[in-house]
């Protein structure tokens, strides 16, 4: 009984941390693709 309880919330830790890692490995790289496409975007051209 205890086996089946433990299965269970060891697969949700699981299903969370490997969505976590997914979300953090998308958003690195849409910033990296947009840092790359746009270089000085947080900066203001003072003229």
């Amino acid at each position: 009984m205890i086996a089946v309880i433990f299965h269970w919330w060891l697969g949700l830790l699981l299903l969370l941390g490997g969505g976590g890692v997914t979300l953090a490995l998308v958003g690195l790289y849409l910033k990296t693709v947009t840092a790359a496409k746009y270089p000085n975007g947080k900066r203001r051209r003072e003229d």
